[in-house]
């Protein structure tokens, strides 16, 4: 079922939450519903320019890279964007950990120390478990968007319910 129509037929959720880093049918989703539609890149994004002046992202593979960019500057954000660099890696070796977090240390200072972002986003829902000792080893913010997302949801209905 495409997901506008899940959002559409579901009458239980208050907010929604699209964890795919490339927020595929954000817009989309927001025209089939009132209740808010949050996209993971969008709200991490947003987190780390409240953190940062530049940001840089973590992709996945060099194939999301031209993706992002033009979501980048259909938001006007290009000129916050330090750099993204890819991990040139599969989701679920992503996800499994397998050297991922070393190599996401690696990027992590190349987008702090050569293209001078201060904070980083995580380019993927399946990063999230490398959030902390990433940002303890680099030494600035790293946002884990899934989590900025849904905590974007949260603060939204619960100030809707007042």
């Amino acid at each position: 079922m495409p997901l506008r129509r899940l959002v559409e037929s579901d009458n239980s959720s208050s907010a929604f939450v699209i964890a795919c880093y490339s927020d595929p049918g954000l817009q989309v989703c927001r025209e089939g519903t009132e209740r808010p539609v949050f996209g993971i890149a969008e709200c991490g994004v947003l987190t780390a320019l409240a953190r940062a002046e530049t940001f840089g992202v973590i992709a996945i593979a060099q194939r999301s890279i031209p993706r992002h960019m033009r979501y980048l500057r259909q938001m006007g954000l290009t000129d916050r964007l330090a750099g993204e660099r890819p991990l040139n890696m599969s989701v679920a070796e992503t996800a499994s950990g397998d050297g991922t977090l070393a190599k996401m240390i690696e990027i992590g200072r190349a987008l702090r120390d050569q293209d001078g972002a201060r904070a980083i986003v995580m380019g993927c829902a399946g990063m999230a478990r490398h959030r902390r000792p990433l940002e303890d080893a680099l030494g600035i913010p790293v946002i884990d968007p899934t989590q900025a997302a849904v905590t974007m949801a949260l603060g939204t209905v619960q100030f809707s319910a007042h």
